[in-house]
């Protein structure tokens, strides 16, 4: 008998503000009272999943039909949702927003990739009658299947009721199944990547729970879900198998990771050992992954420990090395914020943080030289996201060439000096595997 398929709902918006955040995660406080609820994100963003894990107890995954492509969507999904009762999957900015003016990249690209059903979100404040018209715009654009509304910052029943009415007028039969009044007390704060990261922010998540449970109807939030039939697809194993041991960076300085590259890593062999740069002795590894995160916040810390000159021994000695974005800060000679501190002294480069955004794109990069991540040739997607300037030895080494992207300097991105590498661009395994970095590991292992 086939497995019964997991039933999965999109949470949209009509725009950055809309209100899907909070939506998104109070259904999941609320439905996880009694179910498994399996939480997803659309696009590259680390932040968002990391409280949508905290409230859930199951790893939140990415869903970015860019940097994954549409195997990739469905191959995570299939994966991901394997055990769930529930799938609730947060979208990115509005509906349609995508990479410039295309679809890709956007909620509603990765609704058609999964055919799942859409709950939008709609901000209703100083609005009536022209909810109708956003909403009928919305429903109209293009063969998204959106089966649900709910208003954020309703006004009173009344002003609820006039929206419904406008909806029934313009021949619009799609249910208002919430309306949430505004709110002073459900709110994440945030800085200058975005919101605090659910370490950082304890969330009140029965609070959070109880105001959608009193203003949406779960019941028909199931029923939608319910109506998603999910595709049959064959998933791809890895060719090789190797068995090694690898560190992985994880405290509040290093923290942005997507759950599909620990995954990646496990499938390929390697057993993952996490510690902390800011208060761990380095463990007994076979190579170095570092994320991204908040180094310049934790910046005296890791001057202060001696996990940073033995990462640098490590990397003299040729442990493959892998870093991205605070990484890179944190494997240059040196960070600057209030002061000029001293860090690992791998790279031949020197960073500073500004109060300016840097860059803010999907990426796409030509491999011009051999790296720990990915042989000369390969193009690989990503993203990049930063407030820091990183200025280079003239004698650096270059690891990508970008398409698409801004990078470290003039379109050139990834430092790369002995088996050490590390660039301001995020990637993704589903754009570069880690079956690279752990042949290099195993390699360093048998020497």
């Amino acid at each position: 008998m086939p497995e019964p398929k997991t039933p999965a709902v999109l949470i949209a918006g009509t725009g950055s503000s809309a209100g899907k955040t909070t939506v998104s995660l109070g259904l999941m406080a609320a439905l996880s009272k009694k179910y498994k609820i399996q939480p997803f994100k659309v696009g590259p963003d680390f932040i968002d999943p990391g409280h949508h894990t905290a409230i859930c107890g199951r790893a939140s995954r990415n869903l970015d039909s860019y940097i994954m492509d549409e195997k990739g969507v469905l191959e995570t999904f299939a994966r991901a949702s394997q055990g769930a009762d529930f799938c609730i999957i947060e979208g990115v900015m509005g509906l349609f927003d995508g990479l410039d003016d295309t679809e890709v990249a956007s909620s509603a690209h990765v609704a058609k990739i999964l055919d799942v059903p859409v709950v939008l979100v709609v901000n209703v404040y100083g609005v009536s009658r022209s909810a109708a018209a956003v909403i009928k715009g919305f429903t109209e654009f293009d063969r998204v299947n959106i089966q649900g509304i709910i208003l954020n910052n309703a006004g009173s029943k009344r002003h609820t009721e006039l929206i419904r009415n406008s909806l029934r007028s313009a021949g619009i039969n799609i249910p208002i199944i919430g309306a949430l009044p505004r709110s002073k007390e459900i709110s994440i704060p945030s800085r200058h990547l975005g919101l605090h990261t659910a370490g950082e922010n304890k969330l009140d998540i029965r609070l959070l729970s109880d105001f959608i449970e009193k203003h949406v109807d779960i019941e028909a939030v199931k029923t939608i879900a319910g109506n998603f039939k999910a595709q049959d697809i064959t998933l791809s194993e890895p060719d090789e198998i190797s068995s090694t041991r690898i560190g992985i960076a994880w405290d509040s300085a290093f923290c942005f990771y997507y759950q599909d590259s620990f995954d990646d890593l496990r499938r390929l062999g390697a057993d993952l050992t996490f510690f902390s740069p800011v208060s761990d002795e380095l463990p007994q590894v076979d190579g170095i992954y570092l994320g991204g995160g908040y180094p310049e916040l934790h910046v005296r810390e890791l001057e202060a420990s001696r996990t940073r000159d033995d990462i640098k021994k490590a990397a003299d000695d040729g442990m493959p090395i892998y870093g991205e974005c605070g990484a890179l800060l944190y494997l240059n000679e040196s960070l600057s914020t209030d002061r000029t501190y001293r860090m690992a002294g791998i790279l031949g480069a020197s960073s500073r943080m500004t109060d300016k955004l840097q860059a803010l794109s999907y990426t796409e990069a030509q491999v011009v030289s051999d790296s720990p991540i990915a042989r000369k040739g390969k193009i690989v997607r990503g993203h990049e996201f930063h407030y820091s300037v990183t200025e280079c030895d003239r004698d650096a080494r270059w690891v990508y060439r970008l398409r698409r992207g801004k990078g470290i300097n003039s379109g050139m991105d990834g430092l790369i000096e002995h088996n050490t590498m590390a660039s301001y661009m995020h990637t993704h395994p589903a754009s570069v595997s880690f079956a690279e970095f752990l042949r290099l590991c195993s390699r360093y292992k048998s020497f």
